[in-house]
């Protein structure tokens, strides 16, 4: 009797063993080390990263911006100081965090910094169909060490920037947001794409963005830079000037400019825009002359570019009525600036201070 109770227990210990094993052969990678799991990137890079990612840092300023967007309670430092004018408009928990550069236009990011900030994980932006991809995020993966390092495709693209929004909303914890930051987006980039397929190129106005001090720098058509314009159906007048340059600006002169003569300027630059109206040089031409020249709102982050990323989802509907107010008459404004900043920048404006943001810019009231 005693023996056979000994074989049931040992047959026990072996089942028991078995199931083990087998649970451990069947589960999943990503619950195969406790406290952490495996996820596949935007190049298709395995990597484990922790269960709940609290502490991020990206490497470059639209990421960061989709980070501060939908979770920016996680956001452990920045690449970029605040200026005063931006600190109006972002919320005193968030102001001091830390400055990290990063990798992009400065080319001044501090491995040591990153390191020493402890994010869960750092977020590295890359050029969808680069060569370099790879090799960039893999050395950037040996300079962290085991600091795991997420590929996410780049957000320079207005209208294909949803996939990397919603990618970094669900690896981070944030999936709600990031969903209505989709949302707002699709619903202005659907409005503008209808209304713009109806447009005969006679009745799209020429449209010229301004950059620089002097505003004679610009960006072709197709460049990343002025992609609201062609967004919503403006005639980008330095079409002409497009050699396949999608970043870099156009040296024009200001003779060229009045060449062109176009209905809307767009500029990005305060400075060109407050001198613009009482500089006798652009005094001949019609935008200036019909109060046509427009200036991006800049805080807490720029609407048309600079960066080129997602803080241009708002810069979308602010375009459509900057080139073709009568068209867009549905959209108010002022309700969708404070939609738009309480739901993503955090910070709850007024009737007024969206006003103020708005008739900044050179739209005039009767357009909000």
């Amino acid at each position: 009797m005693e023996k056979k109770i000994k074989a049931i227990l040992l047959i026990l210990v072996i089942l028991i063993v078995l199931a083990v094993a087998t649970h451990l052969f069947f589960t999943p990678s990503s619950v195969d080390t406790e406290g952490s799991k495996n996820i596949t990137d935007m190049i298709n890079r395995t990597v484990e990263v922790p269960n709940g990612i609290n502490n991020i840092i990206a490497t470059s300023p639209p990421m960061t911006t989709v980070l501060y967007m939908i979770a920016p309670e996680k956001l452990k430092a920045v690449n970029f100081q605040w200026t005063d004018d931006e600190l109006k408009y972002v919320p005193s928990e968030y102001a001091n965090l830390p400055v990290v550069g990063g990798w992009y236009g400065t080319q001044d990011g501090s491995y040591e910094e990153f390191i020493a900030a402890e994010p869960d994980v750092v977020i590295e932006s890359i050029d969808e169909g680069g060569d370099g991809d790879l090799s960039t995020v893999q050395e950037r993966q040996d300079k962290f060490g085991t600091l795991p390092v997420i590929a996410v495709k780049d957000t320079t693209n207005i209208e294909k920037v949803g996939d990397s929004i919603l990618f970094m909303g669900k690896v981070i914890g944030a999936e709600d947001k990031a969903n209505q930051l989709n949302d707002f987006n699709n619903k202005y980039l659907d409005m503008v794409h209808e209304k713009s397929a109806k447009l005969s190129d006679s009745d799209k106005k020429t449209v010229y963005y301004a950059a620089g001090s002097d505003g004679l720098q610009t960006y072709p058509s197709g460049a990343s830079h002025g992609q609201l314009i062609d967004l919503v159906g403006g005639k980008n007048v330095a079409d002409s000037l497009s050699q396949g340059n999608t970043t870099s600006g156009v040296q024009v002169s200001l003779e060229q400019v009045i060449k062109w003569d176009p209905d809307v300027i767009i500029t990005n630059d305060v400075n060109f825009y407050n001198k613009v109206y009482n500089d006798s040089n652009w005094a001949h031409l019609k935008a200036v002359q019909n109060k046509e020249v427009y200036v991006s709102p800049q805080s807490p982050f720029k609407w048309f570019d600079k960066p080129v990323g997602a803080n241009m989802i708002i810069g979308v509907p602010w375009t459509a009525k900057v080139i073709y107010s009568d068209d867009y008459k549905e959209i108010n404004m002022v309700d969708t600036t404070k939609e738009f900043y309480s739901n993503f920048y955090h910070f709850d404006l007024d009737d007024n201070q969206a006003k103020e943001i708005l008739l900044g810019s050179g739209l005039k009231e009767s357009n909000l």
